[in-house]
């Protein structure tokens, strides 16, 4: 372990915030992302079928593409100081084409003896409602 890695988990501090990422998917990203994970759900890619079908205002952003974004937040923040040890999330709230969200997060407790810390994590609106909201156990190296 390097001493930069030493000083990161030593400094953490509960309440500390996850530095925040924006996405503004737009219908080539929601269509390749789908397609690569064979989602086939037409409130993904037609628009004519969203809005008269199923009454969205829009295409939706898939559900697993959002939780994509907290795993995202989480390596980016660890770097290589550390991994992923579990994550649960549920999205809340449909979000749409056109739309940028913000992922983040904030440490919520320290195992300092097993080098682990519990973070939540979320995905929010441009109305700044929490539309996923998540938990995560992370394990810095030693």
């Amino acid at each position: 372990m390097s001493a930069a890695q030493s000083q990161v988990f030593e400094g953490l501090k509960v309440g500390d915030q996850l530095p925040e990422r924006q996405f503004t998917p737009d219908n080539v990203q929601l269509m390749m992302y789908n397609a690569a994970i064979w989602n086939g759900h037409r409130i993904h890619f037609d628009a004519p079928y969203t809005a008269d079908v199923e009454g969205y205002p829009g295409l939706v952003i898939a559900g697993p593409l959002l939780g994509d974004w907290l795993h995202q937040c989480l390596t980016e923040w660890l770097g290589d100081d550390g991994r992923i040890v579990s994550i649960e999330y549920s999205n809340r709230v449909a979000s749409f084409i056109g739309e940028t969200l913000t992922s983040g997060g904030e440490v919520l407790s320290i195992d300092r003896e097993h080098r682990k810390a519990v973070v939540t994590v979320f995905v929010r609106n441009e109305a700044s409602e929490v539309i996923t909201p998540g938990e995560a156990v992370v394990h810095f190296d030693a």
